[in-house]
């Protein structure tokens, strides 16, 4: 293979519209991913009906909005158009104060922080995974 077919095979799927099946790898992934942004998401609700502090609240909030919210959309939308199966997940969580939950019977702001810094990164991880194992340019 010369380097012109090279280059034409990465901007393939881009020019004609004709795109291979996904790879069982780039399906495993996608699907991954997806999971793990539910479940982030999960977890960031669960976070925002308890922390305390203001600006934790307002960057969950943020977080929620207009990170995890848009990429699952994002990656439903493909999956879906792709027929893949979406994965099986918890139900969203309703937004409610738990003042009255002692302090002890939950997790503090910084845990709460702590443990969604960890799935951002896992997220990050998991995506350049896939990224750099996806056979498909759009996949990628």
């Amino acid at each position: 293979m010369n380097f012109v077919e090279i280059v034409k095979s990465v901007f393939q799927p881009y020019l004609d519209g004709e795109k291979p099946p996904l790879h069982v790898g780039e399906a495993y992934h996608l699907w991954y991913y997806k999971n793990g942004i539910e479940q982030t998401l999960r977890n960031a609700e669960v976070g925002y009906n308890t922390v305390e502090d203001t600006e934790l609240k307002d960057k969950i909030k943020d977080l929620i909005d207009n990170v995890l919210t848009p990429m699952r959309k994002e990656v439903e939308e493909f999956l879906k158009d792709e027929h893949v199966p979406l994965p099986i997940v918890s139900p969203e969580k309703a937004v409610s104060e738990y003042s009255n939950t002692p302090k002890d019977a939950k997790l503090s702001d910084e845990e709460i922080a702590n443990q969604l810094s960890w799935a951002i990164l896992m997220g990050i991880q998991i995506g350049v995974r896939g990224l750099t194992e996806s056979v498909r340019a759009d996949v990628g």
